[in-house]
């Protein structure tokens, strides 16, 4: 037992991760590798299936490669009839549509229908979700049974007066709700021991500390079972009289117990279940028993004599997680009317129990009617979908679309809110179950709105065999003479012989001579670790993490997923990793298929490579001068402005007009200059093709205005300067300078001017790079 426990939890272990690694990524496909039948074929994962052909894998061939994808099988010629790929379904058993309208006056509770469907067939394929629909409608005048249970401590004296002329008015408010409704009562104090209660005898008689007797103390007394006669109600409740303990908290949870798991003698049906529990004090929990010598757990069980709680001295309290199980079992939806002091111990008890609510009471209880019909309305109005305890491995999980349409998942797809009577709500439920080996037997699943009676039964059937099973052969001459039988398609060997057709010897198979032809060497592995040895042969497996990887060569010393990286991607997504090394895909290079080919990524905007300042290295930019980068070592930081780089230039040439070639050669040097009239005629800028507009001031304190463009990676500049009309002596009108800059001849620069006037000195020049100049 402990042996088949441990393989069960190492199955659904690796199930788990399984599903966690690829449950939501289908198109990882069937990890077949090592399967020997059709029924492992199908538990190795919910899209595999297998061909059962006889002739669909040859001597050299394995088992394994008849189990994969059905796609994959047909195209590789397994004919459709013996493809065994069972496919999971759900089938209605009972389908009883919600009721559209109750107000009928013999209509019983069992005629009632809030939950469609109401039965449920699931075949379900391991690790295959099935999908059902489930609809809930709050129908009107729906049965509810209320149980008020009060704590009669000495200090709710007050409240006993307003609750026993409760039943009446609460018959009569509840009828406007619905025509079916029953009501009882339960009362509970504490422990009848120390230090709970006093023991002395005198106490025992009268609690109270007072001359007008109380009665004795108690743990939990059942007063009146589920009744439609409000009269009876208010006249048994009439009859209870106060008592009293010692500490604060009171016995509260035990009392709840009772009237939980005690269906029979409370009445509870399966409808609508209300209990209210009204308190102004804590509660005692599982372990303050130890104060009184109590040990004993609390077991969930009933324990009513003539309707009185027989164990309060013998079993401890229940703890808070016992008690909302067996709230939740019952279906059960609890109601704390407590004082305002203690609001905030039950409020924390909403974050445990189930469909609880808790309203404020007025220190003698005179608002309680209206509490429970506002708490009741707060608790009919959400629909929370539930289930029974599932076996191990099967996971349910629901989405729904609520009031308003909006799709909620996860833990908020069990729930909608603010469901008024008549509203209907959808339930999407999926159900997945676990590989056939942690539960392979049919099951049950129950699943139900909290605090709602109905429930839909859903019958869980695994599909965890082959059809073709049924015509298993066994000693089938296909095996080798008898060798083994033939199941679906394939020899499952007797022992002693291995292989496909049950061909080899397993003594011999397994002998050194044979085993030597599968090593590549003396030091090295049998089939190098990554597969098995059959007949003197590497048959490789397949690795099981993602079938799009393989093992193979002679010794399978190679596989194709052991490459260089690129951005978390193998051979960078631009090749393909052939036993350990990429095959890079045209126009990439590199270990990993890191590295563009082309230069195109490399070229500034006046078609340089680098702007003629570095190397194209894997596509980008490796500048040579450390003073420059950017994606094209067009950015210098530390270089001077072209504006400032031609300042001399330019006021020179700007000063000196006629004698510019004379006066200017040292600032000017290979710049090639142009004076145009008005600044007008500068050309514009354009930063991006390597033109600059520019402004500087003189000594006179004139401003300056030129352009400057360069060309071929700045081997050569052309500059234009601007002159006023009327800053110009020589001329008597507006020159404009166009300075070109091209590569010295005989360490001599070209120059060109003209005027507006048409007349031109006979220079010859290149084809103009400009830098303008204006003085104003």
């Amino acid at each position: 037992m402990v042996l088949r426990g441990v393989t069960v939890g190492l199955l659904l272990f690796c199930w788990l991760a399984h599903r966690g690694a690829h449950g939501r990524r289908r198109e990882h496909g069937c990890h077949s590798t090592g399967v020997t039948n059709c029924q492992d074929c199908l538990a190795s994962g919910p899209l595999c299936a297998w061909c059962a052909e006889k002739s669909f894998i040859g001597p050299a061939q394995h088992t394994w490669e008849r189990c994969g994808l059905a796609q994959a099988l047909l195209e590789r010629g397994c004919p459709r009839s013996a493809i065994e790929d069972p496919r999971g379904s759900s089938v209605f058993l009972r389908d009883r549509p919600v009721t559209s309208h109750v107000r009928e006056p013999k209509q019983r509770s069992h005629q009632i229908t809030q939950l469609q469907p109401q039965q449920v067939l699931l075949h379900l394929r391991p690790g295959e979700p099935q999908n059902f629909e489930v609809k809930f409608k709050r129908v009107e005048d729906y049965p509810i049974d209320l149980y008020y249970l009060m704590d009669l401590s000495f200090s709710m004296e007050d409240d006993l007066v307003n609750v026993k002329k409760l039943g009446i008015d609460l018959m009569d408010e509840m009828r406007n709700i619905t025509e079916d409704f029953r009501i009882g009562f339960g009362a509970f104090v504490d422990k009848t021991v120390m230090p709970y209660i006093s023991t002395t005898e005198h106490m025992l008689q009268n609690p109270c500390k007072r001359k007008e007797p109380c009665a004795k103390a108690f743990g939990f007394h059942h007063v009146l079972g589920l009744t439609r006669n409000g009269s009876l109600f208010e006249e048994l409740v009439g009859g209870q009289r106060i008592s009293g303990n010692m500490d604060l908290p009171e016995g509260g949870l035990d009392a709840l117990m009772q009237a939980t798991v005690c269906e029979e003698q409370i009445g509870w049906r399966n409808v609508t279940r209300l209990l209210v529990f009204s308190t102004d004090g804590g509660f005692h929990f599982a372990g303050d028993g130890k104060l009184g010598g109590i040990v004993l757990p609390n077991d969930g069980k009933c324990h009513l004599e003539n309707n009185v709680y027989t164990m309060s001295e013998r079993q401890d309290y229940p703890s808070l997680a016992h008690m909302a199980e067996k709230l939740k079992e019952k279906n059960i939806q609890t109601i704390f009317a407590v004082t305002e002091d203690v609001v905030h111990l039950y409020e924390g008890l909403k974050e445990i129990f189930p469909k609880t609510a808790v309203g404020t009471l007025s220190s003698d209880s005179h608002n309680i009617l209206q509490l429970i019909v506002d708490a009741y309305n707060a608790l009919t109005s959400e629909v929370i979908m539930d289930h029974s305890e599932l076996l191990q491995g099967y996971q349910v999980e629901y989405n729904t679309s609520c009031k308003g349409h909006v799709v909620q998942t996860g833990e908020e797809g069990r729930r909608c809110s603010n469901i008024s009577i008549g509203d209907e709500v959808t339930f999407q439920v999926s159900v997945t179950a676990p590989p056939c080996g942690i539960a392979p037997e049919p099951s049950r699943l129950l699943i139900r709105p909290q605090g709602f009676g109905e429930e839909v039964e859903v019958q869980l059937r695994p599909l965890c065999q082959c059809r073709c099973q049924e015509h298993r052969v066994e000693d089938s001459p296909q095996c080798s003479g008898g060798r083994g039988a033939l199941e679906c398609g394939a020899c499952r060997c007797k022992e002693g012989w291995v292989g496909a057709s049950c061909e080899c010897d397993a003594g011999v198979s397994a002998g050194e001579g044979a085993v030597a032809l599968c090593r590549r060497d003396n030091s090295s592995e049998v089939c190098s670790g990554r597969g098995d040895c059959v007949c003197g042969e590497c048959v490789c497996h397949r690795p099981r993490r993602n079938p799009e990887h393989t093992y193979y060569g002679k010794f399978c010393q190679c596989d194709n997923f052991h490459c260089d990286q690129y951005q978390g991607r193998l051979c960078g997504g631009r090749g393909r990793c052939d036993c350990g090394v990429c095959q890079c895909s045209l126009g990439f290079g590199g270990s990993a298929c890191e590295c563009p080919l082309s230069t195109a990524t490399c070229l500034a905007p006046d078609g340089l490579l680098c702007s003629g300042r570095g190397h194209c290295v894997c596509g980008a930019c490796v500048c040579v001068d450390a003073r420059f980068q950017g994606p094209v070592c067009e950015v210098c930081l530390s270089c001077p402005d072209v504006c400032t780089l031609h300042r001399e230039c330019v006021l020179c040439g700007a000063s000196a007009r006629d004698r510019v070639e004379e006066r200017c050669r040292g600032e000017c040097g290979p710049l090639n200059v142009t004076l145009v009239s008005e600044p007008g005629r500068l050309p514009q800028e354009q930063r991006e093709l390597g033109s600059r507009r520019c402004r500087e001031r003189d000594a006179r304190g004139c401003w300056v205005h030129f352009s400057h463009q360069a060309e071929r990676g700045n081997i050569s500049a052309h500059i234009h300067i601007a002159l006023h009309r009327g800053e110009s002596a020589l001329l008597g009108c507006s020159l404009t300078m166009v300075l070109y800059l091209i590569p010295p001849i005989n360490n001599y620069s070209f120059f060109k001017l003209w005027n507006k006037k048409g007349g031109e000195n006979p220079f010859t020049v290149a084809t103009p790079a400009v830098l303008t100049v204006h003085c104003g």
